[in-house]
């Protein structure tokens, strides 16, 4: 199996802020069978701080949040997808507070009132995105209870045109343990992995707006229907939007 870990740098993005990027992503290049977005979903996103003209109020815009416990790929599904749909990509990880960040590297597990700031930050930060101008953005978060993914879900509320979106990036505790211990220089130790899955809340049926995929195959694979199935979500809703 691949290492999510094992990524080339792909050049000639222009570069974000420390926690949220557009560019010099270290991800794989798409295979060359690799879907691309069309245009109608590509074009009009905002690029080097301008804002194409055919951005307007009736846009579908959209917040992906790729989720799931330590170890399971996160930042390299989500970085990869932000570079191929030209969206921002915000690192949920840097967005913890100091003391957060204390208690996971001492092994600590966080508690729900350690997370709430945090999940109002992420979503916060998302909207802002938005606001600068870009059709959609995407985000890391581990989001383990369904309470914390509904924290989030408040972010399109008065917003009719945006939509949320939640990419479940599902594993065993074994793998994902594997992952961990092989990973150098992250807070995250091997020992909060079992932590995560005693509190992991895995999505359910009624959680429609969420997207399941399997991680235990290598990346390529991975972000391969990732993509898929993002660009059939985003077409999807372009098609409703017409309709009406």
């Amino acid at each position: 199996m691949l290492s999510y870990d094992s990524a080339i740098s792909l050049k000639g993005q222009t570069p974000g802020s420390p926690a949220i990027s557009n560019g010099h992503q270290n991800i794989p290049p798409s295979p060359s069978t690799m879907r691309l977005p069309t245009s109608s979903l590509s074009n009009g996103m905002r690029t080097n701080g301008n804002v194409s003209s055919s951005l307007s109020k009736n846009e579908q815009r959209h917040i992906w949040l790729v989720t799931g416990p330590a170890g399971c790929g996160k930042s390299t599904v989500a970085k990869y997808l932000a570079t191929v749909l030209h969206m921002p990509y915000i690192e949920g990880d840097e967005f913890h507070p100091q003391a957060n960040i204390d208690k996971m590297s001492a092994g600590i597990p966080l508690t729900d009132a350690d997370r709430w700031d945090w999940l109002t930050a992420l979503r916060e930060a998302s909207l802002k995105e938005l606001e600068r101008g870009n059709r959609g953005v995407v985000l890391t978060c581990s989001a383990l209870k369904r309470k914390y993914r509904d924290v989030i879900r408040v972010a399109p509320y008065f917003s009719p045109n945006l939509h949320l979106h939640f990419i479940y990036l599902d594993a065993s505790e074994e793998l994902l343990l594997q992952r961990v211990m092989a990973r150098k220089n992250h807070y995250m130790g091997a020992n909060m992995v079992h932590s995560q899955f005693e509190v992991l809340e895995r999505p359910t049926t009624d959680e429609v707006d969420v997207i399941s995929i399997d991680v235990s195959r290598p990346a390529e694979a991975v972000m391969a229907e990732a993509l898929d199935r993002v660009l059939d979500t985003m077409e999807a809703v372009a098609a409703e939007a017409q309709r009406k």
